[in-house]
């Protein structure tokens, strides 16, 4: 796991709009969705909430990876990529349902274990 450099972090407190989360299929096939409920779980873990996944479900279940892109107040564009899995019990599925709203059902805890962060092309970490 890498851990999230600090300035991503600052970035990520400043961040605009909803980020998109991307995974893929087994065949290769890229999805991509906003998300709403997420948030830093510690320095090597992002945890979302799993509301209304579907092909996204299937394809964290297909072992794909995992990116997640977001913007900074600044327009500063930062893609976060690791593994990913999901958790129903537990400390990342008992976060996740503090940080999502009460009117979503939460039916779990998407995962990411941080392997490498970027800013545009630059690797950060």
């Amino acid at each position: 796991m890498t851990p999230i450099p600090e300035t991503v972090k600052q970035a990520w407190a400043d961040r605009v709009g909803y980020p998109v989360f991307a995974t893929a299929d087994a065949n290769g096939v890229p999805n991509a969705i906003y998300v709403g409920a997420l948030d830093i779980y510690d320095d090597h873990t992002i945890v979302i909430a799993d509301n209304y996944f579907s092909k996204t479900k299937a394809n964290i279940l297909a072992g794909s990876k995992a990116a997640l892109v977001f913007l900074s107040k600044g327009g500063k564009s930062y893609q976060i990529k690791g593994s990913i899995e999901t958790a129903t019990d537990g400390p990342w599925f008992d976060f996740m349902k503090r940080i999502n709203p009460a009117k979503h059902p939460g039916h779990a805890a998407a995962v990411i274990r941080v392997e490498a962060v970027f800013s545009g092309s630059q690797q950060l970490a």
